[in-house]
């Protein structure tokens, strides 16, 4: 009889190792299945299809991308949009009992105060519209007549991180996809070198919460979104080493690339598949990232216009770096910028502190709105601006004037994308505490931005742990009223 050093190595092989060493094994063949009914195998079904290959929604779309203007920190609608004469009548005085209570707020401390707090901004009526918009945003006042103030929203959750990953997620847990990784998984992305989903920050520090704002959670991570930097390198490490040329480095992605592939097919594990396009996304954008960053091509007048200092970050340097991305067909563009945090206090007052965060973003935000509808980009893009929540009609027991966190009534507005030009939706009462028309809850905003890109809320579902998870959970309702 044959000795085993002798036989051949596949008589050796059990069962199992026979399959699971095979080219193509029982995990690769169920990985295969599920992949081809997913759309996640090109059509000759040797390679994995680009996971951000545009793709047909469930109906004709109004936008085809969107750019979010995320104010982090929360906003104060009464200092800006939401003018309340009543309000600064009473400035001082208790807020009726019926208001609060029963109610929550983010700080019930010796610093929650219950007197009312009238706003020293003046405010004036703009445009055909004759939207009331404060002193605070002499740009932003120019641009009534083409978005739409949406004065009724509300949320669910006060405090910053859990209410940040709400308005961005549909939820206050960790792990669930952002808006941005919804849609991409949804309908793709029109860019082919740069990613689907970018997010740009400005101001002193990031959003609180941080990179589960814009994750993909159990979505693949071909989805979540990528932050770029607004100068210098986009990303750090992405160039190309010393003495590497570019021949060699296309060997070493696609030596890796293939070892990759074979991985996949051996484990089963789809998440392989995200390394293997983030090797090639990377690879794109050592050319395509530096050349969007690069506003040379820009004339003086599109500078001016934004208010950008040459080689200075800025809002309004990412405002015309939105516009850049999404001409180059990138499909969700995420801005944040802080800090509106004002409760009072140093570096958080509705005075000085207030003024300047208002300074850095007015001309920015005006002026993208503006340079999209110039350019013939606006109605395809949908511009959203707002923060995670609002601002309390009281306010705070600090040395300086300040507002509580406001989950009941606060101020979005919306421009572009088959949304109406020129309105106003929703009315707030005399005090600016509830909203007492047209209420807009989180969930039928998430609805409305997933419908104008031609999405069904209901319908875009991912199963994760036996239970079909949406970006609106089991709530939301399209508004209607705001759709062009």
């Amino acid at each position: 009889m044959d000795s085993l050093e002798s036989m051949n190595p596949l008589q050796r092989a059990t069962r199992r190792q026979f399959f699971s060493r095979c080219g193509m094994n029982i995990g690769g063949i169920a990985l295969a299945s599920l992949m081809n009914k997913a759309g996640m195998l090109s059509s000759s079904g040797a390679q994995p299809a680009n996971p951000m290959a545009p793709r047909a929604g469930h109906h004709k779309a109004k936008a085809k991308n969107v750019i979010y203007l995320f104010m982090a920190g929360g906003p104060s609608q009464l200092e800006l949009f939401d003018y309340k004469p009543k309000l600064v009548e009473l400035n001082g005085k208790p807020i009726p009992q019926s208001f609060i209570e029963g109610k929550r707020f983010a700080f019930m401390d010796s610093s929650h105060g219950t007197n009312l707090l009238g706003t020293r901004r003046a405010f004036k009526q703009h445009g055909q519209s004759g939207a009331w918009v404060s002193e605070l945003f002499p740009h932003t006042a120019g641009i009534v007549d083409d978005i739409t103030l949406v004065q009724s929203c509300a949320a669910s959750l006060f405090n910053h991180a859990p209410a940040k990953l709400f308005m961005n997620t549909g939820s206050g847990q960790f792990g669930r996809p952002s808006m941005g990784s919804w849609v991409t998984y949804g309908i793709g992305s029109e860019c082919s070198n740069l990613p689907g989903f970018v997010v740009l920050q400005s101001g002193p520090r990031g959003p609180r919460g941080g990179a589960v704002n814009w994750g993909s959670g159990f979505l693949p991570t071909s989805y979540q979104g990528v932050p770029l930097r607004g100068n210098g390198e986009p990303i750090l490490n992405l160039t190309t080493p010393e003495g590497i040329t570019a021949e060699r480095q296309r060997q070493t992605i696609d030596a890796i690339n293939a070892l990759n592939l074979k991985r996949a097919v051996e484990t089963g594990d789809a998440e392989i598949h995200t390394r293997i396009a983030s090797y090639e996304m990377a690879y794109k954008m050592q050319s395509s990232a530096p050349e969007l960053i690069d506003l040379s091509g820009e004339s003086e007048a599109t500078l001016s216009l934004y208010g950008i200092e040459k080689d200075k970050p800025s809002f309004a340097r990412n405002c015309l770096l939105a516009r850049r991305l999404v001409e180059r067909g990138v499909r969700f563009v995420q801005l944040y910028h802080t800090n509106w945090d004002s409760h009072g206090g140093p570096g958080e007052n509705l005075q000085g502190d207030f003024e300047k965060v208002c300074r850095e973003v007015d001309q920015g935000q005006a002026a993208l709105v503006k340079d999209l509808k110039a350019r013939g980009l606006l109605e395809d893009t949908l511009v959203i601006w707002g923060g995670e929540f609002g601002r309390t009609p009281m306010g705070e027991n600090r040395e300086t004037s300040g507002r509580n966190h406001h989950i009941d009534a606060f101020t979005m507005w919306f421009a572009g994308g088959g949304v109406k030009a020129g309105h106003i939706i929703g009315k707030t009462d005399e005090l600016g505490f509830n909203p007492i028309e047209d209420r807009c809850h989180v969930h039928d905003i998430h609805a409305t931005i997933m419908h104008l890109l031609g999405l069904e809320h209901t319908k875009l579902t991912f199963r994760f742990q036996g239970r079909d998870f949406r970006l609106t959970d089991v709530h939301g309702e399209v508004i209607k009223g705001l759709l062009a």
